[in-house]
Protein backbone atom coordinates (compact mmCIF):
# COMPACT_ATOMS: atom_id res chain seq x y z
CA UNK A 1 0.00 0.00 0.00
CA UNK A 2 1.07 3.51 -1.46
CA UNK A 3 0.03 6.29 0.70
CA UNK A 4 0.72 10.48 -0.02
CA UNK A 5 0.18 12.79 2.95
CA UNK A 6 -0.54 16.72 1.29
CA UNK A 7 -0.41 19.20 3.78
CA UNK A 8 0.99 22.76 3.16
CA UNK A 9 3.67 23.02 5.40
CA UNK A 10 6.21 20.30 6.55
CA UNK A 11 6.88 21.44 9.63
CA UNK A 12 5.34 25.04 10.42
CA UNK A 13 1.25 24.53 12.72
CA UNK A 14 0.58 21.81 14.47
CA UNK A 15 -1.15 20.29 11.33
CA UNK A 16 2.52 20.13 9.19
CA UNK A 17 3.85 18.23 12.84
CA UNK A 18 0.50 16.07 12.74
CA UNK A 19 0.86 14.70 9.37
CA UNK A 20 5.08 14.81 10.17
CA UNK A 21 4.31 12.44 12.85
CA UNK A 22 1.92 10.09 11.04
CA UNK A 23 4.40 9.75 7.96
CA UNK A 24 6.90 8.37 10.34
CA UNK A 25 4.98 5.98 12.29
CA UNK A 26 3.39 4.90 8.68
CA UNK A 27 7.04 4.21 7.70
CA UNK A 28 7.61 2.57 11.04
CA UNK A 29 4.51 0.38 10.41
CA UNK A 30 5.59 -1.22 6.75
CA UNK A 31 3.61 1.58 5.15
CA UNK A 32 5.51 3.20 2.17
CA UNK A 33 4.30 7.07 2.80
CA UNK A 34 5.24 10.23 1.21
CA UNK A 35 4.44 13.96 2.08
CA UNK A 36 4.06 15.94 -0.83
CA UNK A 37 4.08 19.95 0.60
CA UNK A 38 4.65 23.24 -0.41
CA UNK A 39 7.02 24.33 1.64
CA UNK A 40 9.64 21.73 2.39
CA UNK A 41 11.67 22.40 5.67
CA UNK A 42 14.29 19.81 6.44
CA UNK A 43 16.68 17.28 4.29
CA UNK A 44 13.86 14.23 4.44
CA UNK A 45 13.56 12.24 1.41
CA UNK A 46 10.22 11.29 2.34
CA UNK A 47 9.28 15.40 1.90
CA UNK A 48 8.90 16.36 -1.40
CA UNK A 49 8.00 19.93 -2.60
CA UNK A 50 5.93 20.82 -5.84
CA UNK A 51 8.48 23.86 -5.79
CA UNK A 52 10.91 22.16 -8.31
CA UNK A 53 11.69 24.96 -10.01
CA UNK A 54 12.28 28.97 -10.01
CA UNK A 55 8.81 29.32 -11.79
CA UNK A 56 7.17 27.58 -9.35
CA UNK A 57 8.54 28.89 -6.31
CA UNK A 58 7.78 32.56 -7.76
CA UNK A 59 4.03 30.68 -8.62
CA UNK A 60 4.04 29.61 -5.13
CA UNK A 61 4.08 33.64 -3.80
CA UNK A 62 1.84 34.56 -6.23
CA UNK A 63 -0.88 32.13 -4.70
CA UNK A 64 -0.19 32.88 -1.37
CA UNK A 65 -0.31 36.66 -1.99
CA UNK A 66 -3.75 36.21 -4.87
CA UNK A 67 -5.69 34.58 -1.80
CA UNK A 68 -5.01 37.07 1.00
CA UNK A 69 -5.75 39.86 -1.74
CA UNK A 70 -8.83 38.61 -2.59
CA UNK A 71 -9.95 38.36 1.41
CA UNK A 72 -8.32 41.63 1.72
CA UNK A 73 -10.44 43.45 -0.58
CA UNK A 74 -13.87 41.20 0.99
CA UNK A 75 -13.10 42.36 4.31
CA UNK A 76 -12.57 46.04 4.14
CA UNK A 77 -8.71 45.72 4.69
CA UNK A 78 -8.65 44.37 8.07
CA UNK A 79 -5.92 43.29 8.49
CA UNK A 80 -6.54 41.50 12.24
CA UNK A 81 -8.43 39.60 10.52
CA UNK A 82 -6.79 38.36 7.87
CA UNK A 83 -5.20 34.91 8.58
CA UNK A 84 -8.67 33.70 10.17
CA UNK A 85 -9.86 32.55 6.79
CA UNK A 86 -8.92 31.13 3.81
CA UNK A 87 -10.85 30.69 0.18
CA UNK A 88 -8.69 28.64 -1.32
CA UNK A 89 -9.66 30.02 -4.81
CA UNK A 90 -5.57 29.06 -6.25
CA UNK A 91 -3.19 26.42 -5.92
CA UNK A 92 -1.13 23.61 -7.47
CA UNK A 93 -2.88 21.17 -9.53
CA UNK A 94 -1.04 17.95 -8.06
CA UNK A 95 -3.06 15.66 -9.21
CA UNK A 96 -0.67 14.03 -12.10
CA UNK A 97 2.49 14.49 -9.56
CA UNK A 98 4.34 11.24 -9.40
CA UNK A 99 3.33 10.66 -5.87
CA UNK A 100 -0.16 11.16 -6.28
CA UNK A 101 -0.22 8.59 -9.71
CA UNK A 102 1.50 5.90 -7.68
CA UNK A 103 -0.42 6.39 -4.57
CA UNK A 104 -2.90 3.60 -3.60
CA UNK A 105 -4.48 6.59 -0.73
CA UNK A 106 -4.69 10.03 -0.90
CA UNK A 107 -4.99 11.89 2.47
CA UNK A 108 -5.66 15.59 2.56
CA UNK A 109 -4.20 17.53 5.30
CA UNK A 110 -4.19 21.37 5.84
CA UNK A 111 -3.89 22.49 2.29
CA UNK A 112 -4.65 26.30 2.58
CA UNK A 113 -2.40 29.44 1.87
CA UNK A 114 -1.64 28.94 -1.84
CA UNK A 115 -1.25 24.80 -1.58
CA UNK A 116 -4.09 23.29 -3.37
CA UNK A 117 -7.43 25.44 -4.61
CA UNK A 118 -11.38 23.70 -4.28
CA UNK A 119 -10.84 23.24 -8.18
CA UNK A 120 -7.70 21.40 -7.50
CA UNK A 121 -9.07 19.14 -4.42
CA UNK A 122 -11.96 18.09 -6.68
CA UNK A 123 -9.68 17.12 -9.52
CA UNK A 124 -8.01 14.52 -7.03
CA UNK A 125 -11.56 13.41 -5.73
CA UNK A 126 -12.53 12.72 -9.60
CA UNK A 127 -9.09 10.19 -9.81
CA UNK A 128 -11.15 7.25 -8.77
CA UNK A 129 -8.58 6.86 -5.21
CA UNK A 130 -9.58 6.85 -2.00
CA UNK A 131 -9.41 10.31 -0.02
CA UNK A 132 -8.81 10.52 3.44
CA UNK A 133 -9.45 14.38 4.60
CA UNK A 134 -7.94 15.23 8.12
CA UNK A 135 -10.09 18.01 9.52
CA UNK A 136 -7.31 19.71 11.67
CA UNK A 137 -10.13 22.94 11.84
CA UNK A 138 -13.60 23.54 11.03
CA UNK A 139 -12.39 25.30 7.58
CA UNK A 140 -13.75 21.68 5.15
CA UNK A 141 -17.14 22.18 6.34
CA UNK A 142 -17.56 26.28 6.90
CA UNK A 143 -17.35 28.65 3.87
CA UNK A 144 -13.75 30.51 4.88
CA UNK A 145 -13.74 30.05 8.27
CA UNK A 146 -10.83 28.18 10.29
CA UNK A 147 -13.02 28.67 13.16
CA UNK A 148 -16.46 29.55 13.20
CA UNK A 149 -16.53 30.67 17.40
CA UNK A 150 -20.06 31.23 18.10
CA UNK A 151 -21.46 31.25 14.60
CA UNK A 152 -23.98 28.51 13.14
CA UNK A 153 -24.44 29.98 9.90
CA UNK A 154 -21.81 27.38 8.71
CA UNK A 155 -25.03 24.60 9.33
CA UNK A 156 -27.11 26.62 6.38
CA UNK A 157 -24.49 28.04 3.82
CA UNK A 158 -22.95 30.93 5.34
CA UNK A 159 -23.35 34.17 4.15
CA UNK A 160 -22.80 37.58 6.73
CA UNK A 161 -19.70 36.41 7.84
CA UNK A 162 -18.65 38.16 11.10
CA UNK A 163 -15.00 37.54 9.66
CA UNK A 164 -15.76 39.94 6.78
CA UNK A 165 -17.84 41.96 9.03
CA UNK A 166 -20.64 41.49 6.14
CA UNK A 167 -24.57 41.83 6.12
CA UNK A 168 -24.94 40.30 2.86
CA UNK A 169 -26.48 36.41 2.39
CA UNK A 170 -24.08 36.26 -0.81
CA UNK A 171 -21.04 37.24 0.25
CA UNK A 172 -17.61 35.94 -0.03
CA UNK A 173 -17.93 33.20 3.15
CA UNK A 174 -21.36 32.54 0.94
CA UNK A 175 -20.09 32.12 -2.59
CA UNK A 176 -17.26 29.79 -1.41
CA UNK A 177 -18.94 27.63 0.84
CA UNK A 178 -21.26 27.17 -2.52
CA UNK A 179 -18.04 26.12 -4.59
CA UNK A 180 -17.45 23.47 -1.73
CA UNK A 181 -20.54 21.73 -2.59
CA UNK A 182 -18.64 19.13 -4.45
CA UNK A 183 -17.36 17.77 -1.09
CA UNK A 184 -20.95 16.67 -0.48
CA UNK A 185 -21.00 14.44 -3.55
CA UNK A 186 -17.89 13.27 -3.50
CA UNK A 187 -16.49 9.53 -1.53
CA UNK A 188 -14.24 11.89 0.72
CA UNK A 189 -13.73 10.01 4.43
CA UNK A 190 -13.26 12.77 6.67
CA UNK A 191 -11.52 12.37 9.88
CA UNK A 192 -11.67 14.55 12.78
CA UNK A 193 -9.00 14.56 15.55
CA UNK A 194 -11.79 14.92 18.67
CA UNK A 195 -15.32 14.01 18.97
CA UNK A 196 -15.88 18.04 19.38
CA UNK A 197 -14.88 18.75 15.58
CA UNK A 198 -16.73 15.66 14.34
CA UNK A 199 -19.73 17.08 16.15
CA UNK A 200 -19.03 20.57 14.32
CA UNK A 201 -18.59 18.73 10.65
CA UNK A 202 -21.66 16.81 11.53
CA UNK A 203 -23.55 20.04 11.31
CA UNK A 204 -22.39 21.50 7.98
CA UNK A 205 -24.30 21.49 4.92
CA UNK A 206 -20.80 19.82 3.35
CA UNK A 207 -20.12 17.19 5.23
CA UNK A 208 -22.94 16.02 7.27
CA UNK A 209 -23.67 13.40 4.87
CA UNK A 210 -20.36 11.72 4.87
CA UNK A 211 -18.46 9.18 6.52
CA UNK A 212 -16.48 11.06 9.47
CA UNK A 213 -13.98 9.16 11.85
CA UNK A 214 -12.44 10.52 15.03
CA UNK A 215 -8.66 9.94 15.19
CA UNK A 216 -6.81 11.94 17.23
CA UNK A 217 -3.27 13.26 16.57
CA UNK A 218 -0.34 10.77 17.47
CA UNK A 219 2.84 11.61 19.83
CA UNK A 220 6.69 10.22 20.12
CA UNK A 221 5.92 8.77 23.43
CA UNK A 222 9.99 8.46 23.57
CA UNK A 223 10.60 12.50 22.56
CA UNK A 224 8.31 13.45 25.21
CA UNK A 225 8.78 11.19 28.22
CA UNK A 226 8.91 11.65 31.75
CA UNK A 227 12.42 12.97 33.67
CA UNK A 228 13.74 14.20 36.62
CA UNK A 229 12.17 17.17 37.64
CA UNK A 230 14.92 18.68 39.65
CA UNK A 231 17.24 17.94 37.18
CA UNK A 232 15.31 19.91 34.39
CA UNK A 233 15.04 22.63 36.57
CA UNK A 234 18.74 22.96 37.58
CA UNK A 235 19.68 22.04 33.54
CA UNK A 236 17.58 25.67 32.65
CA UNK A 237 17.83 27.77 35.99
CA UNK A 238 14.50 27.28 37.19
CA UNK A 239 13.45 28.09 40.36
CA UNK A 240 13.16 24.59 42.40
CA UNK A 241 10.98 25.08 45.10
CA UNK A 242 8.33 27.06 42.86
CA UNK A 243 5.21 25.96 41.39
CA UNK A 244 5.68 25.89 37.85
CA UNK A 245 2.81 26.87 35.53
CA UNK A 246 3.98 26.19 31.77
CA UNK A 247 1.61 27.82 28.97
CA UNK A 248 3.11 26.85 25.23
CA UNK A 249 1.23 28.20 22.09
CA UNK A 250 2.85 29.13 18.72
CA UNK A 251 1.54 32.82 19.15
CA UNK A 252 1.26 33.20 23.04
CA UNK A 253 -0.72 36.39 22.55
CA UNK A 254 -2.79 35.23 20.14
CA UNK A 255 -6.57 35.93 20.85
CA UNK A 256 -7.67 32.89 20.54
CA UNK A 257 -5.61 31.20 23.53
CA UNK A 258 -7.74 33.30 26.39
CA UNK A 259 -4.08 34.39 28.05
CA UNK A 260 -6.45 37.15 29.67
CA UNK A 261 -7.99 33.96 31.54
CA UNK A 262 -4.89 32.18 32.89
CA UNK A 263 -3.53 36.19 33.77
CA UNK A 264 -7.07 36.56 35.69
CA UNK A 265 -5.77 33.07 37.42
CA UNK A 266 -2.66 34.32 38.47
CA UNK A 267 -3.90 37.23 40.40
CA UNK A 268 -6.72 35.36 42.26
CA UNK A 269 -4.13 32.64 43.18
CA UNK A 270 -1.64 35.37 44.17
CA UNK A 271 -4.02 37.02 46.63
CA UNK A 272 -2.99 33.66 49.20
CA UNK A 273 0.45 32.09 47.82
CA UNK A 274 3.66 33.58 46.73
CA UNK A 275 5.45 30.60 45.48
CA UNK A 276 4.27 30.44 41.41
CA UNK A 277 6.58 30.84 38.45
CA UNK A 278 5.15 30.62 35.13
CA UNK A 279 6.83 29.55 31.89
CA UNK A 280 5.68 30.83 28.49
CA UNK A 281 6.77 28.94 25.26
CA UNK A 282 5.94 30.22 22.25
CA UNK A 283 6.12 33.57 20.21
CA UNK A 284 4.55 36.94 21.67
CA UNK A 285 3.94 39.54 18.65
CA UNK A 286 3.99 42.73 21.43
CA UNK A 287 5.92 42.05 23.87
CA UNK A 288 5.64 45.88 25.64
CA UNK A 289 2.37 45.58 25.83
CA UNK A 290 1.95 41.58 26.54
CA UNK A 291 4.37 41.18 29.42
CA UNK A 292 3.67 43.94 32.05
CA UNK A 293 0.00 42.02 31.92
CA UNK A 294 1.99 38.94 33.66
CA UNK A 295 1.31 38.64 37.64
CA UNK A 296 4.30 36.58 39.00
CA UNK A 297 7.81 35.78 38.18
CA UNK A 298 8.24 34.42 34.91
CA UNK A 299 10.65 33.16 31.62
CA UNK A 300 9.21 33.39 28.38
CA UNK A 301 11.65 31.32 25.70
CA UNK A 302 10.12 32.33 22.90
CA UNK A 303 9.48 29.27 20.15
CA UNK A 304 11.48 26.48 20.35
CA UNK A 305 12.45 24.13 17.46
CA UNK A 306 13.08 20.60 19.21
CA UNK A 307 10.80 19.10 20.79
CA UNK A 308 13.33 17.21 22.90
CA UNK A 309 13.80 20.92 24.84
CA UNK A 310 10.01 21.43 25.10
CA UNK A 311 9.68 18.05 26.56
CA UNK A 312 12.14 18.84 29.19
CA UNK A 313 10.20 21.78 30.28
CA UNK A 314 6.96 20.10 30.18
CA UNK A 315 9.41 17.62 32.83
CA UNK A 316 10.67 20.50 34.84
CA UNK A 317 6.72 21.75 34.90
CA UNK A 318 3.87 20.99 38.03
CA UNK A 319 1.27 22.03 35.55
CA UNK A 320 0.27 22.87 32.39
CA UNK A 321 -2.84 25.56 31.66
CA UNK A 322 -4.49 25.66 28.21
CA UNK A 323 -6.70 28.80 28.38
CA UNK A 324 -7.99 29.03 25.03
CA UNK A 325 -11.50 29.75 23.72
CA UNK A 326 -11.48 26.27 22.11
CA UNK A 327 -8.94 23.94 20.57
CA UNK A 328 -9.66 21.21 17.72
CA UNK A 329 -7.64 18.90 19.33
CA UNK A 330 -4.65 20.11 22.21
CA UNK A 331 -1.42 19.02 20.91
CA UNK A 332 0.24 20.93 24.02
CA UNK A 333 -1.51 18.62 26.44
CA UNK A 334 -0.94 15.16 25.11
CA UNK A 335 2.50 16.34 24.78
CA UNK A 336 2.43 17.91 28.43
CA UNK A 337 0.94 14.62 29.61
CA UNK A 338 3.49 12.33 27.92
CA UNK A 339 6.33 13.79 30.02
CA UNK A 340 3.94 13.16 33.31
CA UNK A 341 3.19 17.16 33.55
CA UNK A 342 -0.74 17.50 34.32
CA UNK A 343 -2.76 19.70 32.46
CA UNK A 344 -5.39 22.24 33.73
CA UNK A 345 -7.86 23.64 30.92
CA UNK A 346 -12.16 24.91 29.95
CA UNK A 347 -14.01 21.74 29.66
CA UNK A 348 -15.89 22.91 26.16
CA UNK A 349 -14.07 21.69 22.72
CA UNK A 350 -11.32 19.18 21.89
CA UNK A 351 -9.69 18.63 24.92
CA UNK A 352 -11.86 16.85 26.40
CA UNK A 353 -10.78 14.15 24.61
CA UNK A 354 -7.94 14.33 26.39
CA UNK A 355 -8.30 15.35 29.93
CA UNK A 356 -10.20 13.33 32.43
CA UNK A 357 -11.33 15.30 34.98
CA UNK A 358 -9.86 14.76 38.18
CA UNK A 359 -7.79 11.87 37.15
CA UNK A 360 -5.57 13.30 34.93
CA UNK A 361 -6.19 16.51 34.90
CA UNK A 362 -8.56 19.12 35.21
CA UNK A 363 -11.23 20.73 32.97
CA UNK A 364 -12.83 24.21 34.62
CA UNK A 365 -15.90 26.26 33.70
CA UNK A 366 -15.87 27.35 30.50
CA UNK A 367 -14.53 31.05 30.53
CA UNK A 368 -14.54 30.64 34.42
CA UNK A 369 -11.33 32.67 35.43
CA UNK A 370 -11.96 30.88 39.08
CA UNK A 371 -12.43 27.88 38.59
CA UNK A 372 -9.30 27.86 36.42
CA UNK A 373 -7.59 28.74 39.27
CA UNK A 374 -9.07 26.15 41.21
CA UNK A 375 -7.60 23.53 39.02
CA UNK A 376 -4.14 24.65 39.10
CA UNK A 377 -3.98 24.56 42.69
CA UNK A 378 -5.76 21.03 42.58
CA UNK A 379 -3.05 20.17 40.27
CA UNK A 380 -0.01 21.85 42.41
CA UNK A 381 -1.14 20.86 45.65
CA UNK A 382 -2.34 17.03 44.74
CA UNK A 383 -1.39 15.17 47.58
CA UNK A 384 -0.38 12.25 45.16
CA UNK A 385 1.43 14.01 42.76
CA UNK A 386 3.15 11.05 41.72
CA UNK A 387 -0.27 9.07 41.22
CA UNK A 388 -1.30 12.04 39.45
CA UNK A 389 1.32 11.92 37.14
CA UNK A 390 1.48 8.16 36.31
CA UNK A 391 -2.51 8.45 35.09
CA UNK A 392 -1.37 11.41 32.66
CA UNK A 393 1.28 9.12 30.72
CA UNK A 394 -0.78 6.23 31.19
CA UNK A 395 -3.64 7.80 29.50
CA UNK A 396 -0.84 8.86 26.03
CA UNK A 397 0.11 5.52 25.70
CA UNK A 398 -2.96 3.83 25.75
CA UNK A 399 -4.72 6.56 23.32
CA UNK A 400 -2.25 8.80 21.38
CA UNK A 401 1.03 6.97 21.30
CA UNK A 402 2.08 6.77 17.24
CA UNK A 403 1.69 3.36 17.37
CA UNK A 404 -1.95 3.15 18.09
CA UNK A 405 -2.62 6.14 15.57
CA UNK A 406 -0.85 4.74 12.80
CA UNK A 407 -2.60 1.73 13.42
CA UNK A 408 -5.99 3.31 13.38
CA UNK A 409 -5.16 5.16 9.74
CA UNK A 410 -3.71 1.37 8.75
CA UNK A 411 -7.06 -0.36 9.26
CA UNK A 412 -9.30 3.11 7.48
CA UNK A 413 -6.40 2.74 4.61
CA UNK A 414 -7.55 -1.09 4.03
CA UNK A 415 -10.99 -0.57 4.57
CA UNK A 416 -11.40 1.74 1.75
Amino acid sequence: MKVVLLNTAERTGGAAIAANRLMKALIQNGIETKSLVLRKQSDDANVISVQTSVFKKYYAKFTFLWERLGIFFCNHFNRRKLFQVSIANTGFDVSRHPLVESADIIHIHWINQGFLSLRDIKKLTQLGKPVVWTMHDMWPCTGICHHAWECENFKKSCGQCPFLTSGKKNDLSHRVFEKKSFISDSDIHFVTVSSWLKGKAEKSLITKGLKISIIPNGIDTVVFSRRDKQEMRRKYFLPSSKKIILLGAARIDDPVKGFEYLRDALLLLNEKRDDLFLILIGEIKNKEAFLPQIPVEYLSTGMIPDPATIAQFYAAADVTVVSSYYETFGQTLIESMSCGCPAVSFNNSGQTDIIDHKINGYLAEYKNAADLAKGIEWVIDHPESEKLAEACRKKVLEKFSEPVVAEKYISLYKDL
